[in-house]
């Protein structure tokens, strides 16, 4: 389970680690963002400083609809006590947590200054028994 909290401004923040080329690991806070598809954005400082591999350049559309170019670089985080391997979308913003890196995790924050935020891995769905026909 990874657990945060709820800022004054109404922002679910977590800490999470991110590792670079050398094994160099980076503390951050991010804040999650149900608008951004992707698993993780960081600044280009933080990038430079942890040496990511720099991948491809991907276009998006932001919520206010312009189109936007970003380069995407490979990271390691840990999340959820594993060491996952994830792509980072470099932009000049506060660190943010997309729903790829949500998906399948349970998402939860009481939205209140200081409030609990707990994401938590969901159960794998069971399986339906076949019926006899």
């Amino acid at each position: 389970m990874i657990s945060g909290v709820v800022t004054a401004d109404r922002e679910a923040i977590v800490r999470l680690a991110v590792f670079g080329k050398q094994s160099q690991q980076e503390r951050i806070s991010a804040v999650v963002d149900s608008g951004f598809t992707g698993f993780l954005s960081l600044p280009r400082s933080m990038i430079h400083d942890l040496e990511l591999p720099w991948l491809t350049e991907s276009r998006a559309i932001l919520g206010d609809g312009n189109e936007v170019v970003f380069d995407v670089f490979r990271a390691t985080v840990n999340w959820d006590r594993r060491r996952i391997d994830i792509i980072v979308h470099a932009a000049e913003t506060t660190p943010l947590i997309g729903m790829s890196l949500l998906e399948g995790f349970e998402f939860s924050m009481q939205v209140r200054q200081d409030g609990p935020v707990l994401i938590k891995r969901m159960k794998p769905p069971s399986k339906k028994p076949r019926s006899r026909q």
